[in-house]
């Protein structure tokens, strides 16, 4: 069993819930996803978490009322080795949190660097990162929750996983500091670097919940059950 908790913030999460669904059952691993709304919910069982992208600013503000940054961060911070996987705003939130926290990643992040939404773009990025390959799974047919949200639907074909190319959708997209990265490179796009790791957090600049590739999902269980 991995127990995510998954931070409802704002943003693309019940599609992240869906990506760590079917990475489950890709890695054949029993999963409960914790749906954190506040700082009450954050607790020492959770195996690792999820911070999606959205807006960055906005999450900041949506946590105001229930604490809920404040004790993501303290769980980050009394359990370094639990793996953590942030995309887009979520790296932001790694890169950039409040003023009384360390930075989680040794590189520096500057929000919406690729331009407007109307500059939002879809490209294939390089991927190094070391991920578990899994069982081909057809996706489930997805109703609505009680919050009346359908996730995207995800089509067969969109499952299959090419070599080290992934299907990178940006969306008014931060990028890292090239200069100021000193951790592990695992994701690039031409010469310019849009994933990588330190420690056991993984931060991307790019949407990997809106495709069909789980290997980060993946590679985000399978540390759980490494480091549990």
């Amino acid at each position: 069993m991995v127990r995510v908790g998954l931070a409802m913030l704002q943003g693309a999460r019940h599609e992240h819930a869906e990506a760590l669904r079917a990475a489950s059952k890709q890695l054949d691993v029993h999963l409960e996803i914790v749906e954190l709304r506040s700082g009450m919910e954050v607790d020492e069982h959770l195996d690792c978490l999820v911070l999606p992208g959205g807006e960055s600013t906005a999450m900041r503000k949506a946590s105001q009322s229930e604490s809920l940054l404040p004790a993501l961060y303290s769980w980050m911070e009394e359990f370094p080795g639990r793996p953590v996987l942030g995309t887009c705003a979520g790296a932001i939130l790694l890169a950039s949190p409040e003023d009384s926290k360390d930075s989680f990643l040794r590189a520096e992040i500057s929000r919406n660097a690729w331009g407007r939404q109307r500059d939002s773009f879809e490209a294939d990025v390089v991927i190094t990162l070391e991920t578990p390959s899994g069982m081909k799974v057809l996706p489930d047919s997805v109703s609505r929750d009680k919050f009346n949200h359908q996730p995207l639907p995800v089509g067969e074909a969109s499952l299959t996983e090419h070599d080290s190319l992934f299907p990178g959708v940006f969306i008014r997209a931060p990028r890292f500091i090239q200069s100021s990265i000193e951790c592990t490179p695992v994701a690039s796009f031409g010469e310019e670097i849009v994933g990588i790791l330190d420690g056991n957090c993984l931060a991307l600049t790019f949407h990997p919940e809106l495709t069909g590739d789980y290997r980060f999902h993946r590679w985000l269980l399978h540390q759980s059950l490494l480091t549990n």
